[in-house]
């Protein structure tokens, strides 16, 4: 399947009916890995994998939109999880068939697990990994959450954001709600000079 760029929607290198979340992910440089790891999930050497990655970056929609197309489970945070609970969780993959994905804002060796058996079973249980946004997804999510409210931003604004901002999954809502809560209280249009002074209020770029 061919992977299209678009502002509000991407093909997923998947093979599996997209819902109207799933039309929300965007695939890069950033995330690619992750897509392919999944899609090639048939090859696992277990049933259960780690996905690890920056919150908001899309990993728990990732997670879900294939857990639901196999049946299969997800615990959020299992690195803050109990143990216990992700130990069975594991072993019930695995004699199931129906794969276990663990999405962690750490994994091991910076996972530190206390049980041994968990422990021996995470060793050997393959990781996916997103990066913090690349160029080209830092561009589209800011195009996207504007999107989410209506709204177009137009070209050189974006560009201006994108070239400004801290580069990472939590700046790109932040910036977002700051520029269109200022525009409101302004009652300025979506322009270069409105979220350039947006962005300075906020303390989100220099002046």
């Amino acid at each position: 399947m061919s992977i299209t760029r678009g502002a509000d929607q991407i093909a997923l290198p998947l093979d599996w009916p997209q819902s109207q979340g799933e039309s929300r992910l965007i695939v890069s440089d950033a995330n690619r890995a992750a897509f392919e790891h999944f899609r090639k999930w048939s090859l696992w050497p277990v049933k259960a994998t780690l996905l690890a990655g920056p919150r908001r970056s899309g990993r728990t929609l990732l997670a879900r939109s294939f857990a639901d197309r196999v049946s299969g489970r997800v615990i959020d945070r299992a690195d803050d999880a109990d143990e216990e609970e992700v130990f069975h969780a594991w072993n019930a993959a695995q004699d199931s068939g129906r794969p276990l994905v663990l999405i962690v804002d750490r994994a091991p060796p910076d996972w530190e697990i206390a049980l041994p058996d968990l422990r021996t079973r995470i060793a050997v249980t393959p990781v996916a990994t997103i990066v913090e946004p690349d160029d080209s997804l830092f561009q589209d999510l800011i195009d996207l959450h504007f999107a989410d409210r209506g709204l177009h931003i137009p070209r050189e604004a974006l560009k201006f954001m994108a070239e400004r901002l801290h580069r990472d999954y939590w700046t790109i809502e932040r910036a977002v709600e700051a520029v269109d809560r200022f525009a409101i209280s302004e009652r300025a249009r979506l322009s270069l000079p409105t979220i350039r002074r947006a962005l300075v209020e906020a303390g989100m770029i220099d002046s």
